[in-house]
């Protein structure tokens, strides 16, 4: 089994998903009391959240990059950003180690190829709607996005960074959520992909028929896969 390096913190709250879904994927695959070999830097959103907000992308990509490098130093295989948004730096920060980076966007258009779809609906951050390292990123691996008008991006990111990086589950935001999944359906999008690590924590398969695309979970299997290649 390779050892796993993890950048977390962005939020801890999903991080701590990964923890859960990477153990006990190691766990049912290998058996017995078989856990993951883990390193993990978890960083302080509260000093990122500035730089992204600023579009100081440069800077953010240097607070990554130590961590990153430190994360390797331990002793990690494989490396791994916890969260989609900071993808926007996944260039910078593989740059700065030697190991493998296991990209977000990579695994999850695998999985929508998986399902037999090429039209998706994004939610995300801002940045991850907005720019153009998510969409391209997806696009140049076939698959056809589609991201909600200007007024529901803005109430989608303030969800994430209000609440959901907070801990808040809210049953108004899931249906204000539950509205746009149902307006991208109806515009052609076949599936979801909820492209920040915390959405689903608000929003499960059971609360819709849209075929949804959990970004931490799929990322959680990619990364397993690789250790155990």
């Amino acid at each position: 089994m390779k050892t796993i390096g993890l950048l977390g913190g962005m939020s801890w709250e999903s991080t701590q998903i990964y923890y859960r879904l990477i153990n006990q994927q190691i766990r049912d695959q290998l058996g017995g009391l078989n856990s993951a070999s883990i390193v993990m830097v978890s960083v302080n959103l509260a000093e990122l959240k500035p730089l992204q907000h600023a579009g100081d992308w440069p800077a953010a990509g240097e607070f990554l990059a130590g961590p990153a490098k430190v994360v390797e130093a331990s002793g990690a295989d494989l490396l791994a950003i916890c969260s989609n948004t900071m993808h926007r730096v996944a260039d910078v920060v593989a740059q700065a180690v030697s190991i493998p980076l296991v990209h977000i966007a990579d695994a999850s258009a695998s999985a929508i190829h998986e399902a037999g779809i090429s039209k998706v609906g994004l939610l995300g951050t801002r940045f991850t709607m907005e720019q153009a390292f998510y969409q391209d990123r997806l696009e140049s691996l076939g698959v056809n996005v589609l991201i909600p008008p200007a007024e529901d991006r803005t109430m989608i990111h303030d969800v994430i960074f209000d609440e959901l990086c907070l801990g808040v589950i809210s049953d108004t935001s899931r249906e204000k959520y539950l509205r746009v999944i149902s307006d991208l359906t109806a515009a052609g999008a076949q599936g979801m992909i909820l492209g920040c690590t915390e959405i689903g924590l608000l929003v499960e398969p059971q609360h819709t028929s849209s075929p949804l695309f959990d970004t931490a979970a799929i990322h959680a299997e990619e990364i397993v896969r690789q250790a155990l290649a």
